[in-house]
């Protein structure tokens, strides 16, 4: 193999590796997103915790297929989970098809996740929406961690540590998240709110 040769097949290694690196990465951005465990993917995908745990890791190449399997489970095109950084300007457009969707043990309580994947571990925000006698109910997160609820539309009661709360419309309520609450529609009517919860944030610590 000629020196020219060899130079374009070392090429070819660091961008691969370098796109191994990036799906790992977002594999497991994707998966925190959607609050699934290794075994929660495996079961949804087919594909083995071992071999996800690896490809999170950057330890293995895994084949097109398994690659297919897990943006199928995840719920995103391969174009998306393949997607490499550049330098170039960045824009990105998300359908209403592509934004996941939580919704309350009652099913009146939805939640799209708007935020941008890779601040999923620090930063995540969403659309809420109500409907009347609504009620979601969260486990503490983890600590230091903050919510701000900006209600766009009715009213909203949040609950944190014994403490009650009202907001409508126009006004925002910031509570501590790292213990249990809840949000409670109380009213006859459809209510929406933009939620951000910030993790770690440094008020709380």
């Amino acid at each position: 193999m000629g020196v020219e040769g060899r130079d374009k097949v070392k090429t070819m290694e660091v961008g691969a590796a370098a796109l191994s690196n990036q799906l790992g990465k977002t594999v497991q951005r994707l998966r925190k997103a959607y609050n699934l465990s290794l075994a929660d993917l495996s079961e949804q995908s087919g594909v083995a915790k071992s071999i996800i745990s690896q490809i999170e890791r950057n330890e293995t190449n895994p084949t097109l297929a398994t690659i297919w399997r897990l943006s199928q489970a995840l719920d995103v095109s391969i174009e998306r989970v393949l997607q490499s950084a550049d330098d170039g300007p960045f824009l990105e457009k998300s359908s209403r098809g592509d934004t996941p969707l939580l919704v309350s043990q009652d099913g009146k309580c939805r939640l799209a996740i708007i935020g941008w994947i890779k601040t999923v571990e620090w930063l995540q925000w969403y659309d809420f929406s109500a409907e009347p006698g609504g009620v979601l109910e969260s486990e503490a997160h983890q600590l230091g961690s903050v919510e701000c609820l900006s209600v766009n539309t009715g009213e909203l009661e949040i609950e944190v540590g014994g403490a009650i709360e009202h907001a409508k419309a126009g006004e925002t309520l910031r509570y501590r998240s790292d213990r249990p609450h809840a949000i409670r529609n109380m009213s006859q009517k459809t209510a929406s709110a933009t939620m951000v919860c910030i993790l770690k944030a440094a008020a709380m610590e």
